[in-house]
């Protein structure tokens, strides 16, 4: 409603200055019709509101690569193909003390693993066993560092869950994330999901927010554009997938600017990347 009002009371603004010079112009113009000419402006304006503002998929199918992007309002752990998990260098899992039960992977705990932390680690040990760690760090949880980028991935009830380490976390528990390291994370992503997701859908959170702490930095705007351009562009190096799928939690949804995004989308099919 807030967005068809703000659109409406634009449209009606430039409408009723457009008639405005017309008048001055031609001032005989609206002569016996001022109000059958206002309902009209209030109709247009209010349909250009209506059409800014309906709801409607932000996606694009691309022809060169042949897939497809769609940024989805929803739930991730309700989508049926491959899912991505942010995770800190260390791959820590305890909640709460230091991991938010209210981040992703505090809920894929919650929700895929019935709060057993143990059963995860024991996943993660098995999907870590070919990475080595690169440092230490001295803090309550666990102290062995993994490169950024690094991706564990854990097969749950035939598809792929992928953790993907694109922040630090200090000796304090803090995870934080650069800009850097997430453009470096989504690409050794995209290389995981080609070796082992076999072309199927992957859904993938807006990256950046949250425990990353580079949300000023990163708004969700920007973080679905930077997902989709690091995607198309190894896409083009590769195949990844059929549909990368950007899911994005209804709050934040609500306040992107969907227009924007999907002329975002359509660039992309002819960019000169």
């Amino acid at each position: 409603m807030e967005r068809l009002l703000k659109e409406g009371l634009a449209a009606f603004g430039l409408l009723a200055a457009i008639g405005g010079l017309v008048d001055v112009f031609f001032p005989d113009t609206f002569e016996g019709h001022g109000l059958p000419a206002v309902l009209v402006v209030c109709v247009l304006a209010v349909s250009f509101g209506l059409y800014r503002s309906w709801p409607r998929p932000i996606e694009h199918c691309f022809t060169a690569p042949n897939t497809v992007i769609r940024i989805v309002r929803g739930d991730l752990f309700g989508e049926d193909g491959h899912i991505v998990v942010g995770a800190c260098d260390t791959f820590d899992t305890e909640v709460p003390r230091v991991i938010s039960p209210r981040s992703v992977q505090g809920q894929l705990l919650s929700r895929l693993y019935g709060n057993d932390v143990g059963l995860l680690d024991r996943d993660l040990d098995v999907a870590l066993e070919g990475a080595t760690p690169t440092d230490h760090v001295q803090k309550y949880g666990k102290q062995s560092r993994y490169e950024i980028g690094t991706v564990a991935a854990v097969p749950q009830a035939g598809r792929q869950i992928l953790f993907l380490a694109y922040t630090k976390m200090n000796e304090h528990n803090e995870a934080r994330g650069t800009t850097d390291g997430i453009w470096k994370s989504l690409l050794s992503l995209w290389s995981a999901v080609s070796r082992c997701c076999n072309g199927q859908p992957v859904a993938v959170p807006v990256i950046g927010g949250g425990q990353a702490r580079i949300s000023q930095i990163l708004p969700a705007q920007d973080a679905i554009r930077f997902i989709a351009f690091s995607f198309i562009l190894a896409s083009r190096q590769e195949r990844i997938c059929d549909e990368l799928r950007i899911v994005v939690h209804p709050n934040d949804y609500n306040r992107l600017d969907r227009l924007e995004l999907q002329a975002f989308l359509d660039s992309l099919e002819s960019r000169d990347l």
